[in-house]
């Protein structure tokens, strides 16, 4: 149950808190992952392999090493819980979307631009307003799965050290892998196990989102929706996570983005209207729910196994 309790309470912390202020460990992460490639960038698969490698390795290794450093199960609950808290970034992308929602509001397009750079990697220089709300939406559907669900879905599977190991993933994913020249190869490794260590949160992320809807019929269209349109989307993971949103909001999502001058078509997810600033808030609402959902899955989930080793260690005995 400690590794339960901890995640609870992280997750609280993230909801009142937000992220770390000042001497936040994932930024610090962020700089020791670029100083490190400033001293082995090379463009090859085997290179960036290693330099992802070596960085994960060392976020494993701090937190197999700050598990058994803490003695005391109450410590160990404080510990998780700080390390969940650190790795979660719910509230601080729902404060994100409603500030880009209120500069659209009022009017302020180049604002909302400027703000929007913060969530996606996309060029916003052109975009309109609904084509930013856009771009927020998906962001906060992507993002949602990555900053939310699978932190906590890898915190249940392996503690502390699954906490830490899976944002230096994303981090390193969100730094080099990119399909720029310089990160074309050297950010192969990254972008790929990025890829299979959110496979499963971003199902789990589409039956929170079915289950968000609140019916049987909701959840269907959102199931029926994600089989449909999905697989016309780039990413195994964003385009399950968007196909869901954009059911569960009624809305349209996908279609054509640039990328470092490059134009990349990302399908028509979902059969409703456009986006429009006005959906912005149902967007951060519908996170709030599939992030409290996907926390409640995991917990049982949890619970289950754990009863279960119980039950097999008694009868060993």
């Amino acid at each position: 149950m400690r590794v339960v309790a901890g995640l609870v309470l992280g997750y609280a912390a993230d909801r009142v808190l937000g992220d770390p202020r000042r001497f936040h460990p994932v930024a610090g992460f962020g700089r020791a992952a670029a100083a490190l490639e400033a001293r082995d960038h090379a463009p090859t698969r085997l290179r960036g392999a290693v330099h992802v490698a070596a960085l994960v390795g060392a976020a494993a290794g701090t937190g197999v090493l700050l598990d058994r450093m803490v003695g005391p199960r109450s410590g160990r609950v404080l510990l998780t819980a700080a390390a969940t808290w650190a790795v979660l970034g719910g509230r601080s992308l729902e404060r994100e979307a409603l500030t880009i929602r209120d500069q659209l509001a009022a009017g302020d397009l180049a604002a909302a631009r400027r703000q929007v750079r913060n969530l996606v990697g996309r060029d916003p220089s052109t975009l309109s307003p609904d084509e930013v709300a856009r771009a927020t939406v998906e962001s906060v559907a992507e993002n949602g799965a990555d900053a939310l669900v699978a932190p906590l879905f890898w915190g249940a599977v392996a503690g502390v050290p699954g906490l830490l190991s899976y944002r230096a993933i994303n981090t390193l994913d969100a730094m080099i892998g990119h399909r720029s020249p310089r990160y074309r190869e050297f950010g192969w490794a990254a972008a790929r196990l990025d890829d299979l260590a959110n496979w499963l949160p971003a199902r789990l992320t589409v039956l929170s989102t079915a289950i968000a809807t609140g019916s049987t019929s909701g959840a269907r269209h959102v199931l029926t929706v994600v089989a449909r349109d999905a697989p016309a989307h780039p990413s195994p993971n964003a385009g399950p996570v968007e196909a869901a949103f954009a059911a569960a909001l009624g809305v349209s999502l996908g279609g054509s983005n640039t990328y470092d001058g490059v134009v990349e078509d990302r399908g028509r997810l979902g059969d409703g209207p456009a986006v429009t600033v006005a959906d912005l808030g149902l967007a951060v609402h519908l996170e709030r729910s599939i992030g409290l959902i996907s926390l409640g899955l995991i917990v049982v989930a949890r619970g289950v196994v754990a009863r279960r080793r119980s039950r097999r260690s008694r009868r060993a005995n």
